[in-house]
């Protein structure tokens, strides 16, 4: 009598925790057609926990607990995700199809049937294509990051799905750690921002401005290293007006097979590119907004810690060195309307623009006025140069795009990570006054 109940129940937390799982990192609302299915399947499990016994031989409740093993560890922030997804919708299809005689009239499989026949077109999942295994030991694929991971969890060697870290440099420039932390800095030259064992990427800034000690990066090297049966070592260099949509060697993409471990997605020619490494579940974007280059990495918090104690200057890891920080400690760099600054750097603080048409500028493209809002402010006060205000925008969109928590996409200048205080106005108008100083010193 409870077998009925418990492949209701199953099924519908299948289902759930398939939609949950592509809605994770970007939560929006479940189409109603899914909505209502999973209310229903839901009711089911509550509403005929006492009814007759489902027939022995008909197997959905096999069918969804596979389906949950091949989908539990899944999460769309990692690449593959769609391919994973895909094929685990088609074995649980398949297995569906396989028991649809002995199923008969049972309203739970139908209601799973719907279920997959709604997550597939969601998806845009073909009907004919690879499935999975229900064994994950022989759908381990050593040069898919997500899967081996999912794999370990899955045996219990890891209670967790691992965790991702985020890392971004954009304008003047601003530095956003793997540890969320927000920082200005100088960093003329080359400086390496990650350097592990599995990626290395350089960045090479230049003056901005004469008499000025602002910085913008004008030259970008990645070397995604050498790993196993994955790929051979590829290097990807960008200079301004030169971002190219292949690595240096002239090709597109690493490893062998139809589904390559690394490739290169050109989404905006000379403009805009995106690397994806599946055998080391990282993520990395290049953009050039004017004349200077962005970047924002996504990257397994285990894979980014695996360095050597002789690697530990990069910038992603530990920040600028106080040395190199041109912001107040709190990466305060920016002010709120209403307060001015001293009237002795205003002549080289700002060419071309006041206090006031800043802030209105940067607040067209970025309505909260968070830390990526206080770097446009200070950018186009400290260079003049209107293409830093979409140079924000772009960062802040590609946190949106790879950041794994919601929760910590706005930073605001008051504090590392959370909410502003409520006399926070002040102290943001002296931390712009004393870094525009700092800039023209």
């Amino acid at each position: 009598m409870g077998l009925r109940a418990a492949s209701s129940c199953a099924a519908a937390a299948a289902l759930a925790a398939a939609a949950g799982a592509e809605q994770r990192p970007r939560p929006r609302l479940c189409p109603p057609p899914l909505a209502l299915l999973l209310l229903l399947l839901l009711s089911l499990g509550l509403l005929h926990a006492g009814d007759c016994q489902q027939p022995a031989q008909c197997r959905i409740q096999k069918c969804t607990t596979d389906f949950v093993s091949l989908t539990s560890h899944l999460n769309s922030a990692i690449d593959g995700f769609d391919s994973e997804f895909c094929k685990a919708l088609r074995a649980y299809a398949g297995c569906t199809q396989r028991t649809s005689k002995a199923c008969r009239g049972n309203l739970v499989y139908h209601s799973a049937v719907l279920g997959i026949s709604d997550l597939m077109s969601q998806r845009n999942c073909s009907k004919d294509g690879p499935t999975s295994s229900t064994n994950p030991e022989v759908t381990h694929d050593p040069c898919n990051y997500h899967s081996h991971a999912g794999a370990r969890e899955h045996r219990g060697g890891d209670q967790n799905p691992p965790n991702y870290l985020f890392c971004g440099l954009f304008g003047d420039p601003h530095l956003r750690t793997f540890k969320d932390h927000f920082q200005t800095c100088k960093v003329e030259g080359a400086w390496p921002l990650i350097d592990n064992n599995y990626l290395s990427v350089q960045v090479t800034n230049v003056p901005v401005v004469p008499g000025s000690s602002a910085t913008a990066t004008d030259k970008i090297t990645i070397i995604f290293k050498a790993h196993r049966e994955c790929t051979d070592q590829k290097v990807y260099q960008a200079v301004t007006d030169d971002l190219p949509a292949a690595f240096v060697d002239g090709s597109t993409s690493g490893g062998d097979g139809d589904i390559k471990s690394l490739r290169i997605v050109e989404r905006e020619s000379g403009r805009y590119v995106e690397m994806h490494a599946r055998y080391i579940g990282t993520t990395v974007f290049v953009r050039q907004l004017g004349r200077y280059l962005t970047l924002a990495v996504r990257m397994p918090e285990d894979l980014a810690m695996s360095y050597e104690e002789s690697q530990d200057l990069q910038l992603c890891v530990n920040g600028c060195p106080l040395s190199e920080r041109i912001d107040d400690g709190q990466g305060q760099v920016s002010a709120i309307l209403g307060h001015s600054l001293p009237h002795t750097s205003s002549a080289q603080a700002w060419p071309g623009y006041t206090l006031e048409t800043a802030n209105a500028q940067c607040h067209e493209k970025m309505p909260v006025k968070d830390i990526y809002f206080q770097s446009c402010v200070f950018d186009l006060l400290t260079t003049g140069d209107a293409n830093f205000t979409a140079a924000a925008h772009s960062a802040l969109e590609d946190v949106a795009a790879l950041h794994p928590r919601k929760e910590r996409w706005h930073i605001f200048p008051s504090s590392g990570l959370g909410t502003p205080r409520g006399d926070s106005h002040l102290s943001v108008s002296l931390g712009l006054a004393s870094s525009i100083l700092i800039v023209f010193l």
